[in-house]
């Protein structure tokens, strides 16, 4: 063959193949083939190849149009279909995203062969997987490569595209268009900005940089047609395709008109990636950009009036762009005969919830139970079991509270917390003297009874300072604190100064503090790059005060393990380029904390924002009854099962049968429902896992989200298990795993709309499911929407039980925060903690169990995690584990004292009230007791260093009990005790880290 004949061969060769490409694979099914094979090892996909040839070599020609970057730098393995052995002849010809040329040796003769063109293996932790594709290899022998001729080559037939289930399928959205097809399209519409590509609801559109096959196909369209019901929340999609740079796209709608002349009306439909509501409760208005030769879905809606007659509505969307021309396209909806109640969102996959996410359920601040509306008197609010007593600079003169040291109940007795005013500081730089500030007094501007907001105004000829202030029922207080420069000055500093009565400020925890005894000096610096670190806690077991100092920029970090990737914004006020910090330490008769920021020059009309945030402490009296008879099963098992251990609230987790998608507990509903009704007639109740932090990749919505850009998921580098870098390409960060079910997280972006969807979520499964309330596992909202998945909790009689898991935050990845620090601004709503792992229950004392975990200065109380906890200490603030879930810390034993002993309606005294009539004689072991009429039980635990001895001091009196009648017993505990019984005045024995519970009657 001479030179001229091999080169027109190949010429036609690429012709055919780059020509041929759309007609050829318009033919070729996709199709799922779910367990067909092991995707771990050899990958998600697979194209079926026939071969009727004969001889050692056959060729394929594959159209896989693959949106992956690098197709030619991942392995290729081809599996003889007869025998499942993986082929070692293989050679690779031109391969690209567009389509790839294989060689191999048909080791079976003619049948069925496979290739897998995107293999992985999953390195890292199992729950943490990074998936890591294979690169080329080459296996081939030298004599069988060397009777490879590409012109002489016998074809093998693609008969199918395979994907291991329809989850993991490229089909239709993801096969990409060749750059020829794409090329031409350009070129037909070079006079346009942009292209329109109206898309059904059911295909979403997953690609940015690349069109879908799909397009080319039909081409940009000028109308839409759809169907719906009465009442429906109808969604459809615009692709907006840039041929140039896009400014500020928007969308706007005219009203659907029937034949009959009825109406829809425009504002029925709605742009999600546009307009709506924030989780707050605020009008949202997004910009839409689109750089040229990228692909932006926008995701609209319609509510169709549940009234809406059956007709052909008819209206347009138009698309507007900063400069250029809009597009129109026709919109054409049919709504049927067919009347949706709940506007269809029992089936999500229809994305029927879209319209969720500007939803203001639940926003209004009305009060949620145990709290009491607030009453203003002068310059007093009084709210449940405190008092704030404002200054005329708006800043609090008094703060109070009337909570008994033992926490079970309200004191008449106020407890105060200042010694005096909260208070600023301006000093001046040339001579180091304060400047004077007139306040004009304090200006109420909002009184309901869940928030009162107020305004006062301070200043002189050279700075004034605004105050803003709103106090809502559950004791928090948001400043917003507006200095601003009226001449140039030199500072000093800047300070605000917090003067902390002594009893009150018996214990500290934040600012790399763990919780525990107050240092008696103790000195911070800014650091927000590693630290999660802008406020403390200062406070007593029935007083306290946590602040945060913040500026008008501040954003909620990440957290739990990611606060790295997204930390908090230095404030420019409060951090002056870290120039600023806090300071604790006595000064005269307080405890200051000394909010400094440092020297600095404000020029004139420059302004500063000394924000901060209060939360007054406790939130009100511990529920012990509560404590005693609400046991949670931290397992999905069956209810009988359950019944028989005498736990009466199930926790459902994610990655079961009923639940088993994280943070989106509507796949398996109805499965939910038949067990919360076969919970509900046994009498338990059922909670599940649901909390905002990460979110499934099998959320119906998950690509409808992407088009929000950064708004729902944070961004990222991109990487973890196969199908978010197969689907998702790059941006976004990979969270937790389920390997047995291929969920794979996704790590959100903080403070968003994905909250109304929670909100609106929850009330879903509250009211349609039967759900008694959620596990937290750690939160990334705020208490916004704490409140409000409270208030559809408990909404129609639902008890609406909240408890918070915490892994312990005080580590590098976490930004060394408390987790009970982080998360108190979710307390005032909370049933129970369980703090959690890391939280080492043998090495820490007894001050930071009080603090950290016990939930006890908070008006919680709390469950042991890591390790099985240890019952003796955890007895000592009425905590056992949770069952089942340690082997070694069953905690029924204990329930058996509780019943036999009957702990409903005893009160708790606990060890840190100094009026405990129960007390030991060794200061490092520690009594608590559970006291009713004639009897009580003790207990006792040691934080000793070696086992001891010691002796019960006990005030009779004050225990109700006839000391000449008195018996003390020790009743037998599994694994906890043995039986035994001690005279009054007899040394108990007590084993390192272990101790009794002992009955006096």
């Amino acid at each position: 063959m001479n030179k001229l004949t091999l080169m027109t061969k190949r010429l036609f060769t690429l012709v055919f193949l780059f020509t041929g490409i759309a007609a050829y694979a318009q033919d070729i099914p996709y199709t799922n083939c779910p367990k067909c094979w092991v995707p771990d090892s050899l990958g998600n996909h697979r194209v079926v190849l026939e071969f009727n040839g004969s001889g050692k070599v056959a060729k394929a020609i594959i159209p896989w149009r693959r949106r992956d970057n690098d197709p030619q730098n991942r392995r290729i393995i081809i599996e003889d279909g007869a025998t499942h052995q993986k082929v070692t002849n293989v050679k690779l010809g031109a391969i690209n995203r567009e389509s790839g040329e294989l060689y191999f040796e048909p080791v079976s003769g003619k049948g069925t062969y496979y290739v897998y063109y995107i293999p992985y293996k999953n390195e890292g932790r199992s729950n943490y997987p990074r998936g890591v594709y294979l690169k080329p290899e080459n296996t081939a022998s030298a004599d069988w490569l060397g009777g490879v001729d590409p012109n002489n080559n016998q074809s093998a037939t693609v008969k199918e595209f395979q994907s291991i289930d329809a989850f993991n399928s490229f089909y239709p959205m993801e096969l990409i268009a060749t750059k020829d097809e794409t090329n031409k399209l350009i070129e037909k519409h070079k006079a346009d900005k942009f292209l329109v590509f109206p898309e059904d609801r059911l295909n979403s559109i997953r690609m940015v940089n690349d069109l879908p096959k799909r397009w080319i196909d039909r081409g940009p369209q000028d109308n839409f047609t759809g169907e719906a019901s009465k009442g429906e929340n109808f969604a459809f999609q615009l692709g907006i395709y840039a041929l140039q740079n896009l400014e500020d796209v928007k969308v706007k709608f005219s009203n659907l008109t029937s034949s009959t002349g009825k109406v829809i009306s425009a504002e029925n439909l709605f742009c999600i990636n546009t307009n709506g509501t924030t989780y707050s409760g605020t009008p949202l208005t997004k910009t839409v950009d689109v750089a040229a030769g990228t692909i932006q879905a926008l995701w609209c809606g319609i509510d169709v009036p549940k009234d809406a007659s059956p007709a052909t509505y008819s209206g347009k969307v138009s698309v507007v762009v900063k400069s250029g021309p809009a597009k129109e396209i026709q919109l054409s909806i049919t709504v049927n005969n067919n009347l949706l109640a709940d506007g269809g969102v029992n089936e999500p996959w229809k994305m029927t919830r879209l319209k969720w996410l500007n939803s203001t359920m639940a926003q209004k601040n009305t009060v949620i139970a145990p709290y009491t509306p607030l009453i203003v008197k002068d310059n007093t609010i009084s709210l449940l079991g405190r008092k704030v007593e404002l200054n005329k600079d708006g800043f609090p003169k008094q703060i109070q509270t009337f909570f008994t040291p033992e926490m079970t109940g309200y004191s008449k007795l106020p407890n105060n917390l200042l010694t005096e005013a909260l208070h600023f500081h301006f000093t001046k730089m040339s001579d180091g003297k304060n400047m004077a500030l007139k306040s004009q007094g304090v200006n109420f501007t909002k009184t309901e009874p869940g928030t009162v907001q107020w305004k006062a105004i301070s200043g002189n000829d050279t700075l004034q300072m605004e105050v803003t202030a709103s106090m809502e029922f559950d004791g928090f207080i948001a400043y917003t604190v507006k200095v601003t420069a009226l001449k140039d000055v030199d500072l000093k500093d800047i300070t605000m100064h917090i003067p902390f009565t002594k009893d009150v400020a018996k214990y500290m925890m934040g600012l790399g503090q763990k919780g525990g005894y107050r240092p008696e000096n103790f000195d911070w610096k800014w650091d927000v790059t590693h630290k999660n670190q802008d406020g403390a806690w200062i406070g007593n077991v029935n007083s306290g005060l946590q602040y945060s100092l913040r500026d008008e920029k501040y954003v909620r970090p990440l957290n739990t393990n990611f606060y790295l990737q997204k930390p908090l914004l230095l404030p420019s006020s409060w951090g002056n380029d870290n120039k600023g910090g806090i300071k604790v330490s006595e000064v005269g008769k307080s405890i200051l904390a000394d909010n400094y920021s440092g020297e600095r020059k404000l020029v004139k009309g420059e302004e500063l924002y000394y924000n901060f945030n209060l939360l007054i402490t406790p939130f009100h009296p511990i529920n012990t009854d509560f404590q005693w008879a609400t046991r949670f099963y931290h397992s999905y098992k069956p209810i009988d099962t359950i019944k028989e251990t005498g736990a009466t609230v199930i926790n459902i987790h994610h990655a079961t049968a009923i639940n088993p998608y994280i943070n989106y507990p509507f796949i398996a509903w109805k499965k939910m429902k038949a067990y919360d009704d076969s919970a509900h007639a046994a009498g338990l109740k059922v909670k599940i896992y649901n909390t905002i932090r990460e979110l499934s990749n099998h959320a119906y919505e998950t690509f409808a989200l992407r088009s929000l850009g950064h708004e729902i998921y944070s961004p990222g580098k991109g990487g973890g298990f196969s199908w978010l870098q197969e689907h998702l390409g790059d941006d976004y960060i990979a969270a937790w795993f389920v390997p047995e079910l291929k969920d794979a997280a996704i790590i959100n972006s903080g403070m968003n709309r994905w909250h109304n969807y929670y909100v609106e979520g929850m009330n879903w499964l509250t009211q349609n499911v039967g759900i008694d309330g959620i596990y937290l596992d750690d939160v990334a909202f705020d208490r916004v929407t704490m409140k409000r998945i409270k208030r559809v909790l408990t909404a129609d009689g639902h008890p609406g039980i909240i408890d918070l898991h915490s892994a312990n935050q005080y580590n590098k990845n976490d930004g060394f925060n408390n987790s009970a620090n982080l998360y108190m601004e979710h307390f005032p709503y909370l049933n129970r903690l369980w703090f959690g792992e890391y939280f080492d229950y043998e090495k820490n004392s007894p001050d930071f169990f009080l603090t950290e975990v016990s939930g006890i200065p908070f008006g919680l109380m709390g469950e042991m995690l890591h390790g099985g906890g240890n019952p003796w200490r955890g007895m000592v603030f009425g905590m056992t584990n949770r069952m089942p879930w340690s082997d070694n810390a069953d905690p029924r034993p204990i329930w058996k004292v509780w019943d036999s002993f009957g702990m409903k309606g005893t009160q708790m005294i606990g060890y840190w009230v100094d009026g405990n009539p129960v007390k030991t004689d060794n200061e490092k072991v520690l009594a608590t007791i559970y006291k009713k009429k004639g009897t009580a039980l003790i207990s006792i635990a040691s934080w000793a260093e070696n086992n001891t001895e010691i002796t019960l001091k006990i005030d009779w009196k004050k225990l109700g009990i006839d000391p000449s009648k008195a018996t003390i017993t020790a009743p037998e505990i599994k694994n906890f005790q043995p039986g035994k019984t001690f005279g009054l005045n007899e040394k108990i024995p007590v084993e390192k880290g272990k101790g009794w519970l002992l009955i006096i009657k």
